[in-house]
């Protein structure tokens, strides 16, 4: 069943609301912040906990995020996703630091092409248990498909999501999240056809996040899904500085699902 699922987005070691489509490490200064957090990464993930919000993701947009990655996660052992750099190297570390799930992206893209050895190796790092892995299939519209974006959603790399690419990806993973970068941050309302192509493909839990702006989308993304697809809200929420979602009523959707 459709649920909420909350997030900590990171950015140079503060929780921030970014429009996705502008993160580039070339270019910082087109950077479009939304809102920028008073608060620690920690105060979200022990409101998170507080309210049994499980399956939020903790994703560092750049360098300079570990130890408020590292906040969040003391603040929830066991309860938060982690994501955001993780590589073979990593992957294990950061889930005896305490994330449930670690979150991949480029690095199953070297050259912006997807290796399967990479993915391999990500897995035997986390001794082959596929359910601490999370695939991050974030990606952008181009000739009305969908392709993986990489590299704070810069890189556009010729891998299609359909459902070929998923069925591939499946058996080695628990679960995928996806960001419609296009639509990111900008409160201007999902890709509902992505968001229906999604349940059609997918059989493990998948998290869509992008372009939510009220608990009507809630609702909309269960109807579209038929409650396959989960639903993160950043931007708009009250907690983030927006005004078109209050935090509470999210926590209440959840507790009305069965």
């Amino acid at each position: 069943m459709t649920r909420f699922r909350p997030c900590i987005d990171l950015h140079a070691g503060s929780v921030k609301q970014i429009v996705g489509g502008t993160l580039s490490t070339t270019t910082p200064d087109v950077l479009k912040t939304n809102w920028t957090s008073e608060h620690p990464s920690a105060f979200y993930a022990d409101l998170y906990k507080q309210h049994a919000l499980t399956g939020a993701h903790v994703i560092m947009l750049g360098p300079g995020n570990d130890q408020a990655a590292q906040e969040a996660l003391e603040a929830w052992k066991g309860g938060m996703q982690v994501g955001g750099g993780i590589t073979e190297k990593n992957a294990k570390e950061w889930i005896e630091r305490g994330a449930n799930k670690v979150i991949i992206t480029s690095y199953l893209f070297p050259s912006s092409k997807f290796s399967m050895d990479h993915l391999k190796s990500i897995l035997l790092a986390l001794d082959n248990d596929k359910s601490k892995l999370v695939i991050d299939l974030s990606c952008r519209r181009k000739d009305d498909k969908w392709f993986v974006a990489t590299n704070k959603w810069q890189t556009i790399t010729d891998f299609e999501l359909d459902q070929d690419s998923i069925s591939l990806l499946e058996p080695h993973c628990s679960e995928f999240l996806i960001h419609a970068a296009d639509v990111e941050g900008l409160q201007r309302g999902i890709d509902h056809e992505l968001v229906t192509k999604l349940a059609e493909w997918c059989s493990i839990p998948v998290t869509y996040a992008g372009g939510g702006r009220s608990t009507e989308d809630l609702e909309l993304v269960k109807e579209l899904s038929n409650g396959k697809v989960d639903l993160t809200i950043g931007s708009a929420l009250d907690i983030f500085g927006g005004s078109g979602v209050k935090f509470e009523d999210c926590v209440r959707w959840n507790a009305y699902q069965t």
